[in-house]
């Protein structure tokens, strides 16, 4: 998630908030309220989207695409970490206007120009869909709970965090669904136009992509888990694979039994999801054949990490999004721990890598909140 060098400007800025609405969020961070808008006409005849409160902060969950087979069109968010992003109001600043105040948890490399930033982009094109322009300036603060290409969805969580919060700035006058568009224009500046991490970070639970062709509507249809027994082991290494780069690696012909083989696991896959059998989810995830091969030895240790999860009890284990993030699938947390320990050990030992983070966590149905 890196967009471009810092600026020469200093990394926070000054802002006086509105003070006649209360600060709230309702993720845990501040008290509930209720969003309420309203818009009033300007000398001028003009439309001004009145704000709803003076700050709100949102969260963007981490999210898994592609899911073995599902490459480009298949994703889905998950519990634990996640992106914050607070949106405030800003008097003095041209209204519409955003601007990124601070960024923490980027270790510096991260701009805060706006428009060069996927929570700024994010929050810009949520705007130009109001119908309205904003009746005041906004400040962006961005809290990166996630690493920088890790695989775990990082710059989708910004972006579906900095829609979110700028929605509820202004009462919520778009969507949830909505927000998707905003959020992969984001996305394409980065990893390309894709929408398998955003579509999910912000809606929630699995998403399927039918079409996402620029240019054309984004065809979504969100795929709903029926069973209570899946849980996924993710293990972060201290390794970065940006996505433009394991992108690159990917080859521009692919034979004929490979495409019949990613096409009935990508079926077997959605079969798993609608059934609610987290052992078809797992074995299919387990099951690429074009993408994991190309990607897999590029990420040390990998091949030893998923034989690794499969004789420690998962059902299955790929790569989690561009890597270098592993995935595995497994039925309770019992096995997980048995599973995440194995991962961690291969990916010392075979791949000589430190691990950044281990989780054992649950499908998210929320995507991204306030």
């Amino acid at each position: 998630m890196i967009h471009g060098p810092l600026p020469e400007t200093a990394r926070s800025s000054t802002a006086v908030p509105v003070a006649r609405h209360a600060t709230c969020s309702r993720f845990g961070r501040f008290n509930r309220c209720p969003p309420r808008r309203s818009t009033h006409v300007a000398f001028g005849g003009k439309n001004y989207l009145d704000p709803a409160t003076a700050s709100i902060a949102a969260f963007g969950p981490a999210t898994v695409a592609n899911l073995g087979p599902g490459f480009d069109w298949l994703g889905c968010a998950i519990d634990g970490q996640g992106d914050v992003v607070t949106a405030r109001v800003m008097e003095g600043l041209e209204p519409g206007k955003v601007v990124i105040e601070s960024i923490t948890g980027d270790s510096g490399r991260l701009s805060l120009d706006a428009p060069l930033n996927c929570a700024g982009i994010a929050a810009i094109e949520t705007i130009k869909l109001f119908g309205a322009t904003p009746a005041c300036g906004i400040g962006l603060t961005l809290e990166k709970g996630l690493p920088l290409g890790s695989g775990m969805g990082s710059s989708a969580a910004s972006a579906a965090a900095a829609a979110a919060a700028v929605n509820a700035l202004f009462g919520g006058p778009l969507s949830k669904e909505a927000l998707v568009g905003p959020g992969l224009i984001s996305e394409s500046t980065v990893s390309g136009y894709h929408a398998d991490n955003i579509a999910p970070a912000v809606m929630g639970g699995f998403v399927l992509v039918r079409s996402c062709v620029r240019g054309q509507p984004l065809d979504l249809q969100a795929l709903r888990y029926s069973g209570d027994d899946l849980m996924f082991v993710l293990v972060n290494p201290k390794f970065e694979a940006p996505t433009a780069e394991m992108r690159a690696v990917l080859p521009k012909q692919v034979p004929m039994a490979q495409v019949v083989n990613n096409c009935s696991m990508g079926a077997t896959l959605v079969a798993g999801i609608l059934e609610g059998d987290a052992s078809l989810v797992g074995r299919a995830l387990d099951s690429d054949s074009i993408i994991e091969p190309v990607r897999g030895p590029l990420i040390p240790g990998f091949a030893d990490v998923k034989l690794a999860a499969k004789e420690a009890g998962a059902y299955g284990c790929t790569i989690s999004g561009a890597g270098p993030t592993a995935v595995a699938v497994v039925k309770d947390a019992a096995v997980g721990k048995q599973v995440m320990a194995a991962m961690m050990q291969a990916f010392e030992k075979k791949g000589g890598l430190a691990i950044n983070s281990a989780e054992i966590v649950r499908l998210d149905q929320a995507g991204a909140r306030v």
